[in-house]
């Protein structure tokens, strides 16, 4: 019994392992590799909590060191991510490539770049909101970390191998990322309910938009690649309101 209740927790102390991997790999501005445990960090997350349900072996210490583990994962890497695209905004190459990443940076390191840290902050917000409150079983409030981590580990993926000057130069804008950060906290805090992904069943009926963000999200991964990320956080967000008002009708 003692190994069954342990075995949802290993698996959530793999997601902090993976996010503290692509701490170290972001603090080197190699984000590919950042991205990759990241993403290995959220798929951890994804099954810690179906796990411990499976089990029936949920425990208050394993919803406190979940959040902690997202803390890292999805919750510092991009905020690191974020500094650093703040730093290359100031002299962005038109093609960044993985030696460019790579690159030394100056010692100088202008204030602005720190913004990119408030998505920690906001993170770590969210999160430690998202503990005390009750509601949040059946929707999110505001955009869940993974999520946004998702979002902000895109922009590197999308210079590195989308290879389109124009959107190179649309995401190492500096305002852009000034603004895109400020964005990011914003969802992370907001009131807005969004769906969560959990099927109590699998009737179409009860989980038809769930279904419909699926197989969008699937269809537009297969076609735009890395680039589809940002808009499927977008269409996530608009179904959900969508399935706001119709829950409301």
């Amino acid at each position: 019994m003692a190994l069954k209740k342990f075995i949802p927790n290993f698996v959530t102390l793999l997601n902090l392992l993976c996010g503290s991997i692509a701490a170290i790999f972001a603090v080197h501005n190699n984000f590919i590799y950042a991205a990759i445990f990241v993403f290995l960090g959220i798929f951890f997350d994804f099954f810690d909590g179906l796990l411990a349900r499976k089990l029936n072996v949920q425990s208050e210490l394993g919803v406190q060191l979940d959040s902690l583990a997202d803390m890292v994962t999805s919750g510092l890497v991009p905020g690191i991510v974020m500094y650093k695209l703040l730093l290359l905004s100031s002299d962005a190459p038109e093609i960044a490539t993985v030696e460019e990443w790579n690159a030394p940076l100056d010692h100088y390191v202008p204030i602005v770049a720190f913004i990119g840290l408030f998505i920690t902050l906001a993170s770590g917000y969210r999160l430690a909101k998202f503990n005390i409150d009750d509601e949040q079983q059946t929707y999110f409030k505001g955009l869940p970390t993974p999520a946004n981590a998702l979002l902000i580990m895109s922009l590197p993926l999308i210079i590195e191998f989308q290879h389109q000057n124009w959107v190179t130069a649309i995401i190492l804008n500096q305002w852009f990322l000034i603004f895109l950060t400020c964005l990011s906290c914003y969802l992370l805090n907001s009131n807005i309910k969004l769906l969560a992904l959990k099927f109590k069943d699998f009737s179409f009926n009860k989980n038809k938009y769930r279904y419909i963000l699926l197989a969008l999200a699937l269809t537009l991964l297969l076609i735009l690649h890395f680039t589809a990320i940002p808009l499927i956080i977008l269409i996530y967000i608009l179904i959900s309101l969508i399935d706001n008002l119709t829950t409301k009708a």
